[in-house]
């Protein structure tokens, strides 16, 4: 048996006025999509548990069944592990976003769409200025940067930027929660107040405003945490001996590295609605070809949710339909192994409030070795509530997935 898992990043949502009161899933067109729904058995699943923000970090580890109490340890390590930058002892890392302030407030998490080759070119001029010795910055991939610091505690607070669009960052900066990690914080403030006052007229910026675009005027780290211990998919399920992730987002790929996963990197891979979903459904099938397990995730869908952009999230409900799902259940068709294939979402990022909510995402297994199927015949957060597997929650999913009913 093979398995795969389609994640489409923040495709959950809420209903909208201007798509007829329905969510983006319900007023896509996605006939595949609703194809594997009505041929397979449907359920909603709780990725967050109680005490969590429902983040990516959060909802993807439990997707894949981690007790995240025992595990997390923020979206820096994780994303240093997709980047191959160690984190040694003593060390904590941070997301580290490039973000556009205007007039005080939080314009956007992303420092305008901001492209890679120009966060690159950010990223090294801050740790040209401000890093080195016990403080490092490293570029990744658009505006999701990491920070380390040598020392630091990771016991702050920090807010994700994407949850304060609008508001003036000031009430937002970097909280001690003891004694002892007051130096951390006073610390981390410093850099961001050092950044806004010297990314602006860097020539990237400057390029940027000429051409009418947001400038990435800011960093915001975010997400602190040392090294982590997870134990492989692998050491979990036998039937998984090999394994890929595919995905443009490096802590989705750092999350597969812990869990024992290979990335694969795909030319073209965004992030955004433009990113090569042909590349990634070819590269997951020929992964699937010699491998028992791919994670294949997109994150247009959260990121069209972030700019509250319900038309672009629909088109990206409509891309993962027309060119993830229908190319590849078009070719399992002709395989002559059983397959296993599960979509879903991690967490709504409903367009109204443009972050992220708890409520449970809507899952449907699609089995090649299935007699019977349940009533549901579309996928969305309210066909699936019908659904045979009722609500599951965190390690359920990946035992059902895995084990089989």
């Amino acid at each position: 048996m093979k398995y795969l898992i389609i994640l489409g990043d923040g495709m959950a949502d809420e209903p909208i006025p201007s798509l007829g009161r329905r969510t983006p899933l319900q007023a896509a067109r996605k006939p595949d999509i609703d194809r594997l729904a009505a041929l397979g058995r449907n359920g909603l699943l709780d990725t967050i548990p109680e005490g969590f923000a429902p983040g990516s970090e959060i909802a993807n580890l439990s997707i894949l069944g981690y007790d995240l109490p025992k595990v997390f340890e923020g979206r820096g390590s994780l994303e240093a592990a997709s980047m191959g930058i160690g984190i040694e002892d003593g060390e904590m890392a941070m997301r580290c976003n490039l973000i556009t302030i205007e007039d005080g407030k939080i314009l956007n998490h992303s420092g305008g769409q901001i492209s890679s080759e120009e966060a690159a070119g950010l990223i090294g001029y801050l740790q040209k200025v401000s890093g080195g010795g016990d403080v490092n910055f490293f570029a990744g991939v658009s505006y999701r940067n990491l920070l380390k610091i040598k020392g630091g505690n990771k016991n702050i607070i920090t807010t994700p930027p994407h949850d304060i669009i609008g508001k003036d960052f000031r009430d937002f900066l970097i909280k001690p929660m003891t004694e002892e990690s007051r130096a951390t914080a006073k610390k981390l403030n410093e850099l961001i107040i050092k950044s806004l006052n010297i990314l602006q007229s860097h020539p990237v910026n400057v390029a940027r405003k000429k051409a009418g675009n947001c400038m990435a005027n800011c960093i915001w780290p975010w997400s602190p945490g040392y090294r982590p211990q997870m134990e492989t998919l692998k050491a979990q399920f036998p039937q998984i001996r090999k394994g890929s992730v595919i995905s443009a987002v490096d802590l989705i790929k750092g999350i597969g590295v812990y869990a024992g996963l290979t990335p694969v990197e795909v030319e073209g891979a965004t992030g955004l609605y433009d990113t090569n979903y042909e590349g990634k459904a070819a590269a997951a099938l020929e992964a699937l070809k010699n491998e028992d397990f791919v994670f294949l995730h997109i994150e247009a869908s959260d990121e069209a949710g972030h700019d509250g952009d319900p038309e672009l999230k629909v088109r990206t409900i409509e891309y993962l339909n027309d060119r993830i799902v229908r190319p590849v259940m078009s070719a399992i068709r002709d395989w002559e192994e059983d397959i296993s294939i599960a979509i879903l979402p991690d967490h709504p990022t409903p367009c109204a409030i443009r972050t992220h909510t708890a409520a449970p995402v809507p899952f449907a297994i699609y089995r090649t070795t299935a007699t019977t199927a349940d009533k549901v015949m579309k996928f969305d957060e309210f066909s699936a509530a019908e659904g045979e597997y009722g609500l599951m929650a965190g390690r359920q999913f990946i035992e059902l997935f895995i084990n089989g009913d």
